[in-house]
């Protein structure tokens, strides 16, 4: 079993609890990164506002995605884990550079 098998099975059962949790206080999160975007967005006088949104509504998306994890280890939306929403496996190495 290679390296990447073992890190694998040893944050399998966090990657639950994260799930659980995620459900759990799903709202009290939201309404986190919504105060925390609003104070960055304060401190650096709208500047980038834009990326703020941006980056709030990442962080969110995420979260819904984990805290939507089917018991089955799918994420609802008919696909099988580690496809995309669209059922198409996503493109290996590292994602691009922005």
């Amino acid at each position: 079993m290679g390296l990447l098998d073992n890190l694998k099975a040893k944050l399998g059962p966090a990657k639950g609890k994260v799930s659980d949790l995620a459900q759990q206080h799903g709202d009290k999160i939201d309404r986190g990164l919504d105060k925390v975007a609003k104070t960055v967005d304060e401190k650096t006088k709208g500047k980038y506002s834009d990326r703020i949104q941006t980056g709030t509504g990442k962080a969110k998306g995420a979260m819904d995605r984990l805290a939507h994890k089917d018991a089955d280890g799918t994420d609802g939306s008919g696909g099988t884990p580690g496809t995309t929403p669209g059922g198409t496996t996503p493109p290996a190495g590292p994602p691009p550079a922005s």
